[in-house]
């Protein structure tokens, strides 16, 4: 049986909608706080509460699963509590999706640290493993949607630093063809777009993909912080701003060529991301 957490996420949901290729005639099991919010999922798939911290619903969960895809916040207790528990099981292959980040020996920030941790753990638990480690999304950028809806402007931190941003749906095919195919034990990818881009550039094609003028105003690290206070906790938020500082100083141009090789077609651009998502921006 295989077993997908994180289902209702923005790699989750992408994951669910790709396994029917990949998975006929074998039971798959989904795992969500809050099953209600599952979309997309296979039809036979089974759908059931769990909780990454709850060893209690983990143990259910993880019964006959041999293959477990982790889509988790970067956080190493629960991440902690999920591999012990799937351990416990007899889960024999673990999928974690992880950050480009943990090899970038200049990343000191928490969330970087939770990621690198969370890679111990599970390296260390005796079960098969495969790290998917990805570059930004290219769905980050929905962030802009009601901003762009309004009064066609983009708010960014340091809007000239370039990152070799990776469409989700990429990451969700890498994890599907990890969880379901051979020869991905004891393998790390790091997934990344065809190329680099800035936030000043991303503005641009989505004004030219929209047909209208947008602009892009720079936002001080003080108005980042705010703005990121709202979704976000206080560490969690100055662990964002030193990943932007990093980026600015071009720890993210790196371009993997993985993507590809794995997929066996090109990797994904912003443009064609940004066309399939256009409705969000506002365009009729």
């Amino acid at each position: 049986m295989l077993l997908v957490t994180g289902a209702t996420g923005t790699v989750g949901r992408e994951v669910l909608r790709r396994l029917p290729e990949f998975t006929a005639g074998v039971p798959v099991r989904v795992m969500a706080r809050e099953p209600g919010r599952v979309t997309g999922a296979p039809v036979a798939a089974e759908i059931v509460r769990g909780d990454f911290t709850d060893p209690r619903s983990l143990a259910g969960v993880l019964r006959g699963v041999h293959r477990a895809l982790l889509l988790s916040l970067p956080s190493a207790g629960g991440d902690a509590c999920f591999l012990r528990a799937a351990r416990m099981a007899g889960v024999r292959h673990v999928v974690k999706l992880s950050a480009a980040a943990v090899v970038d020996v200049g990343a000191v920030d928490l969330v970087t640290r939770w990621q690198r941790r969370s890679e111990e753990l599970l390296c260390g638990s005796g079960m098969a493993w495969t790290l998917l480690r990805p570059r930004a999304f290219m769905s980050n950028t929905l962030s802009w949607a009601g901003s762009v809806r309004r009064c066609g402007v983009v708010r960014a931190l340091f809007g000239t630093s370039l990152n070799a941003c990776v469409d989700p749906r990429d990451v969700a095919e890498a994890a599907v063809r990890a969880l379901t195919g051979e020869g991905h034990e004891g393998r790390a990818y790091t997934l990344t777009g065809p190329g680099v881009l800035s936030a000043v550039d991303q503005t641009q094609q989505l004004a030219e993909l929209l047909g209208r003028v947008l602009r892009f105003e720079e936002l001080g690290v003080e108005q980042a912080r705010a703005a990121l206070a709202a979704r976000y906790s206080a560490e969690v938020v100055q662990a964002l701003l030193e990943s932007a500082w990093r980026g600015r100083e071009g720890s993210k141009c790196g371009v993997d060529g993985t993507v590809p090789a794995l997929l066996g077609r090109p990797a994904g651009d912003f443009r064609g991301w940004a066309a399939d998502h256009l409705g969000a921006f506002g365009a009729r």
